[in-house]
């Protein structure tokens, strides 16, 4: 079985292309390769039911992040600002990496 490569990675600006939070941009917080998922910040926001713990003693209603399928999202082209499509070509030193198919330049993560 092959390894699957995934476009877009953990500290990306993406797009959001679909769902309720379509046409809002954030960072890429972590990727779940198995449920092909990713969370952004500030996206995609759910209520959660927190009991009470020791590290929190009132528990209670909490806001935070949910997953989004990678399909949904696309990466923001470093020089436009504009979402792109990703492919992959060898740069100087001979090693695959990312570049935005609307510019030809390599995506630096972060």
């Amino acid at each position: 079985m092959s390894k699957v490569k995934f476009h877009i990675r953990k500290g990306d600006t993406v797009k959001i292309t679909a769902g309720n939070d379509k046409g809002k941009t954030g960072k890429v917080l972590e990727v779940d390769t198995a449920k092909y998922r990713a969370v952004v910040e500030g996206a995609n926001m759910v209520t959660k039911h927190v009991k009470p713990s020791a590290t929190n003693p009132e528990g209670g209603i909490q806001q935070t992040e949910a997953g989004i399928h990678l399909s949904n999202l696309m990466v923001i082209d470093p020089s436009s600002g504009d979402a792109s499509r990703v492919g992959r070509k060898k740069n100087a030193d001979g090693k695959l990496q990312r570049y935005s198919k609307k510019s030809g330049e390599f995506i630096t993560n972060g």
